[in-house]
C-alpha cells in the first residue's frame, strides 16, 4: 500500500474514531450546555452557517452559538456588543466546538486541516491561497498551532497551504497534541482588539 493511500485511511480512521467517541462521551456536557445557552443566550442554541469544504463544495458547519441575537433596539449589532463572558469562555475553552464533531464523522470535515471559512471568501483567495481547499477542512491545523488569531490572514492562508502540501498522519497527530496544549493555556483565542477576528478582504488588503 502507497504511503499517502495509507495516511489517508488512517486519517479517515482517526477521524471517525474520535469524532464518534467523543460525541457519545461528551453527550451529557452538551446537553447541559445547551440548556444554559438557552437561558442565557437565548435559542437556537446551535449555530449553523454555510462554509465551503473540500473541493469548495459548501457544506452546513454546527457549532454552539455564543453570541446574543442582533437586536437593533438594545445596541446589540456587532460582534463586539452580542459577545457575552460566558460566550467567551466557551470560546477560549472550545467548547463550543464540541458539536462539530458531527461534522467530522459526517466527512464534512477531519480533525486536522485547514479551519473552513466563509463562502464569501471564495473570490477573494489568491490561486494559491485557493489550495487549502484541496482537502477537507478541519476542526484544527498547522495555522491554529501557529498563531491562530494572533497572526495575519496572509500568514494564516500560507500556513494552510503549507499544511497541504505537507500533510501527513503523523503531523496531524503532532498538530492535535499541540492545539491540546493551546486549548489548556487559552492561546491565541481572538484577535487583539476585536471579539472575534476581522474580515478577510483579500491578499494585500492589510487585513489580520
Amino acid at each position: 500500500m502507497k504511503a499517502g493511500l495509507a495516511d489517508r485511511i488512517a486519517k479517515r480512521a482517526l477521524d471517525v474514531a474520535v469524532a464518534g467517541v467523543g460525541l457519545l462521551v461528551t453527550a451529557p456536557v452538551q446537553l447541559v450546555l445547551a440548556a444554559v445557552i438557552a437561558r442565557r443566550l437565548g435559542r437556537p442554541v446551535l449555530f449553523v452557517q454555510a462554509r465551503p469544504g473540500k473541493g469548495a463544495k459548501v457544506f452546513h458547519l454546527v457549532k454552539f452559538r455564543t453570541m446574543l441575537p442582533v437586536d437593533e433596539s438594545r445596541g446589540l449589532v456587532t460582534d463586539e456588543d452580542r459577545m457575552t463572558a460566558f460566550g467567551a469562555t466557551l470560546r477560549s475553552t472550545s467548547l463550543d466546538e464540541l458539536p462539530t464533531l458531527w461534522n467530522v464523522l459526517r466527512g464534512d470535515m477531519s480533525l486536522v486541516g485547514p479551519r473552513p471559512l466563509l463562502v464569501r471568501y471564495l473570490d477573494r483567495y489568491s490561486p494559491r491561497q485557493a489550495h487549502r481547499h484541496d482537502v477537507r477542512p478541519g476542526v484544527t491545523g498547522l495555522a491554529q498551532i501557529s498563531g491562530r488569531n494572533a497572526i495575519s490572514w496572509d500568514a494564516k492562508l500560507e500556513l494552510d497551504v503549507q499544511y497541504v502540501q505537507t500533510k501527513s498522519f503523523v503531523g496531524d497527530l503532532r498538530i492535535l497534541a499541540l492545539t491540546a496544549i493551546k486549548v489548556v493555556r487559552r492561546q491565541d483565542i481572538t484577535e487583539a482588539g476585536s471579539a472575534t477576528v476581522s474580515e478577510f478582504h483579500g491578499s494585500g488588503f492589510g487585513s489580520s
